[in-house]
Order: structure tokens, then sequence, then C-alpha cells
């Protein structure tokens, strides 16, 4: 039986040398036989969330978040936007992950968010990580990734430049004195 990682932080080991994930934390929203969807959220772009409402045309002037940076959410549809939030209101298009956090790509959010309404806490990102079938998998076997379960003071309340260490603490682990050499007992 396959453990998913719904729900699950991803931090990056030490030793990752891919640069779109090189010490990340990818918040896993989606995990199943068919592959895996998740937003690295310790990446940011360099644009803010009110310029992301004038390019919709979005009137933001009471907007609570609109000098809250855009995260690079992964490499891949890196135009595509998701709204990574707390539970709040009903929205189009909207993966409720867990009881604490939802992932939403429809607009009605952002517009939302630009009126000064929505959820309590969000982040927004552009492009996602995603996984095929079996490679998520693979990589953890390959010890490419720590898991450890999502805990949304790391994603809303810790800064952005300090949620890989944020992350690996949730596991008691200092990253940087791990050594790069993995092995299998």
């Amino acid at each position: 039986m396959t453990a998913y990682l719904t729900n699950q932080f991803l931090i990056a080991m030490p030793a990752m040398d891919d640069p779109n994930f090189a010490q990340t934390v990818t918040l896993v929203c989606e995990h199943s036989e068919r592959g895996a969807l998740g937003i690295v959220i310790n990446r940011t772009l360099p644009m803010t969330l009110g310029e992301v409402f004038q390019q919709l045309d979005l009137d933001f002037s009471r907007s609570r978040v609109s000098d809250q940076p855009v995260l690079r959410g992964g490499p891949v549809q890196t135009e595509r936007g998701f709204v990574l939030h707390s539970p709040a209101g009903k929205y189009e298009s909207s993966l409720p992950f867990s009881e604490r956090m939802h992932l939403t790509t429809s607009r009605d959010i952002l517009d939302a968010l630009a009126a000064g309404e929505g959820p309590g806490s969000a982040v927004i990102a552009l492009g996602y990580a995603g996984w095929d079938a079996g490679q998520l998998e693979d990589e953890m076997a390959r010890n490419a990734w720590l898991s450890v379960d999502a805990d949304e003071r790391v994603l809303f309340a810790t800064p952005i430049e300090q949620r890989w260490s944020a992350a690996a603490r949730l596991l008691g682990i200092d990253l940087l004195s791990l050594s790069s050499d993995a092995g299998h007992a």
C-alpha cells in the first residue's frame, strides 16, 4: 500500500541539486496513483499581488494583501495562478486538501482579495510542481525529500526565507547539519 503525501511538506534535502527545488519547501495539495501536485512556498517572484491585481484590472484600493510577494510555485504552467488559503467562502474552483488549507485556482478569490474580502490568510503562487505517476515515490525512495505533516503556521505566519528551516524543525532537524550522503539500512 502506498502512503500518499497530500497535506505534507516536502523539504528538499541539502544535496538536492535541481535548481527548481534546491532548499525548497513544497506543500503537496494532491497526491494519488496518478501523480502529485504541490506548490513551492519559499521562493518569490519579483512581483507583488498588487501588480497581479493591476494586470487583471481589479480595484485593489481596499486590499489588505496587495504588498504581499507572489510565490514561484514551481516550474509547471508558470503563468497559472494558485491561491493557498485558510477556509473561507465558496469559490468556483477550490480543492479543500486539509481542514485548515485550501487551494483555489479560480479568479473569484482574487476578486475577493482585491476587494479586501476573502480568506483571512492567503498566499498566491504562479506555477506549480508536478509529478507523474510513481515519480514522487521514486524521489522519496532516493532520499531527495523529507516529508512532514503540513503546518499552516509555516505557510501563513513564517517569513518566506525561514520556511525551509522552519519546516525541517517540525521534524526536529537542522538541515545544515545533515550529511549530503544518503544510505539505506
